[in-house]
């Protein structure tokens, strides 16, 4: 099964993913995919890591070029990936210019990665749903989002929406 949460900051995305992986069962595999640039971000990742603490989860670090990952999760396993929105930024904005062809292969990475496992659960920010304009590099960056989480929705089984903490499936069923 492969199932895609949508949702605004700090709304309760992270936390539905593990509880569904962990309903999901298997081996489980907490792929975390931000690389941390200040303090904001450090403490995000110490709050995601006690959450999950005692869960089962076996983390794996890698916030670029997924497919050469030196250890990938076992096939059979239920991986939670967190987060598109992390990825992208990480593969559009690490040179002095943004990578223009970074949504591409970020949704080709995600799509092929999602195939390999008998769970994929991601989760992705909806940052171009805040009812502002943008210009430039953020307009750019928040397009390519929607583009990337709009080919994982059109082949992924199930897609949600997680607001407050609550989740409503926008396609398929939400299986907990």
């Amino acid at each position: 099964m492969r199932v895609l949460l949508i949702g605004g900051s700090k709304s309760g995305k992270s936390r539905a993913a593990q509880e569904l992986c962990r309903q999901l069962g298997g081996s489980l595999y907490y792929w975390a995919a931000m690389e941390p640039f200040d303090a904001e971000d450090i403490l995000r990742i110490e709050r995601h890591v006690s959450e999950r603490a005692g869960w089962g989860f076996e983390t794996v670090e890698r916030g670029r070029a997924l497919l050469d990952a030196p250890c990938l999760p076992h096939p059979d396993g239920t991986v939670l990936f967190d987060s598109v929105t992390a990825l992208l930024a990480n593969e559009m904005f690490h040179a002095d210019i943004p990578d223009a062809d970074a949504p591409r292969r970020v949704a080709e990475e995600l799509l092929t990665l999602s195939r390999r496992f008998r769970h994929f659960v991601c989760v992705c920010d909806d940052l171009w749903r805040d009812g502002m304009a943008y210009e430039g590099t953020v307009q750019a960056y928040s397009r390519a989002l929607a583009e990337i989480c709009r080919a994982l929705a059109a082949e992924f089984d199930t897609v949600c929406e997680v607001s407050g903490g609550l989740v409503r499936a926008r396609k398929g069923t939400w299986p907990i």
